[in-house]
């Protein structure tokens, strides 16, 4: 017998932050957030040369101009945690998307909890 197995690496390399909360319309981070946080960081470590980008999004209630700067800020917030426990700056860039891409509708509480998310973006490993 012979066994042949080959290997195909995952062609998305984004995933959400589960478990990352901020206030309504705050970017600051909420303490619930420390162990999604935490297990991010704890990969960034372990993997010294992976780059990522953070995007923030939100859900469609309020102003379009209000959730990019939201979306921007809570980005932001996560890449500061990040940096302040000791990773480089020039691994983790940051970037709002506000509204613009819903993973789920906004009709309903729930499809508008889903829209309101950090992802992360592997750039390099």
């Amino acid at each position: 017998f012979n066994l042949i197995m080959t290997y195909t690496p995952p062609t998305d390399r984004t995933f959400i932050l589960k478990g990352v909360f901020s206030g309504t319309g705050k970017t600051t981070l909420k303490q619930a957030s420390t162990p999604a946080l935490t297990n991010l960081l704890e990969y960034l470590k372990m993997k010294s040369s992976v780059v990522i980008e953070l995007s923030g999004h939100t859900d469609s209630v309020g102003d379009d101009d209000d959730n990019q700067k939201l979306s921007e800020g809570r980005a932001q917030a996560v890449r500061a945690w990040l940096i302040k426990k000791g990773i480089d700056e020039k691994r983790i860039s940051a970037v709002g998307y506000g509204e613009t891409r819903p993973i789920d509708t906004n009709d309903t509480a729930a499809g508008r909890e889903n829209n309101r998310r950090t992802e992360v973006l592997v750039l390099s490993e």
